[in-house]
């Protein structure tokens, strides 16, 4: 979920002081299944296809499916959890969770499997927050359900995911998974465990493409790297177009990414350790000489 730029305070992976991060989003536990739509293809998958006409006047066809059937990039980026959330506000320790997205997408992109919840967080939704996702206070106590089962089941998901052996694509991580652990521990929910791979689209963006100038919002990746964005700051939406975009990463940066699982994570709290000290030393310098950033990742 992306605030409006009144709402926000800066954050640790600002680059300008009026840059808007995203937030979080909301739903109620069911599958969902994604409305039609053109698949995310990769520009280098883009090539291995224009190029398949080659090879289908070969006498071997299965060799030629074969290669169009392998993915693309990195090993990591093959088959993806994506986790995103709406909520009440930017606060992780006092923002509550309305809607929520866990899914799965393939090679391509493609989406295998989705849930979505809804919650009634217990408290009225500001409407600056409303403003941003959708969601008010009515219609969540119409149609959320009980907070604690939500974030329980999200909990639940996330974890499979992770037993499955699969990385969870989370776009600004710190943002999610910190107010995550703070509702679970706020209802007495035993939190995620460490969750580990993960993967940020934000912290990989801004260590590979340190210089580009312009916002780093999720809509704007999105833009830059040619993927699809439909209902912005809807959970699942935000969610499975993160996941895309990372997959973008892969591919464009596929000399720096071609690493396991483990090794990117561990790199990524190298980033966004010294993304947040480059942060915090901007905003010394231009705005407040004590200001101190959150420099944990993926979870503070």
């Amino acid at each position: 979920m992306e605030p409006t730029e009144h709402l926000l305070q800066p954050t640790l992976f600002d680059i300008e002081p009026a840059e808007v991060l995203p937030l979080v989003e909301p739903h109620g536990r069911h599958a969902v299944a994604e409305r039609p739509a053109a698949p995310f293809v990769p520009v280098s998958r883009q090539a291995a296809e224009a190029a398949a006409g080659a090879f289908s006047t070969r006498a071997e066809p299965r060799a030629s499916t074969a290669l169009l059937d392998a993915p693309a990039g990195p090993a990591w980026a093959h088959r993806l959890a994506v986790f995103d959330l709406e909520t009440t506000g930017i606060d992780v320790e006092t923002s509550r969770i309305v809607t929520a997205n866990v899914s799965i997408i393939d090679h391509l992109g493609v989406t295998q499997s989705r849930f979505d919840w809804m919650a009634d967080p217990g408290i009225p939704i500001p409407a600056q927050a409303s403003a941003v996702h959708g969601v008010s206070t009515e219609r969540a106590v119409a149609e959320g359900r009980y907070a604690p089962d939500v974030i329980a089941e999200i909990v639940d998901a996330l974890t499979a995911a992770l037993d499955e052996g699969l990385s969870i694509v989370i776009y600004n991580a710190p943002y999610d998974l910190t107010l995550l652990d703070r509702e679970a521990r706020r209802h007495g929910i035993t939190p995620l465990r460490e969750p580990l791979p993960v993967v940020d689209p934000l912290v990989i963006d801004k260590a590979l493409d340190r210089y580009r100038k312009g916002k780093r919002t999720l809509e704007a990746a999105a833009l830059h790297y040619e993927v699809d964005l439909f209902d912005a700051h809807d959970a699942g939406a935000d969610a499975i177009a993160a996941g895309r975009v990372a997959q973008a990463l892969a591919l464009r940066f596929e000399a720096e990414l071609d690493i396991t699982s483990e090794q990117l994570h561990h790199s990524q709290v190298a980033w966004a350790r010294d993304q947040s000290a480059s942060f915090q030393d901007y905003m010394r310098r231009t705005k407040d000489p004590t200001f101190t950033a959150r420099a944990a990742w993926p979870i503070g």
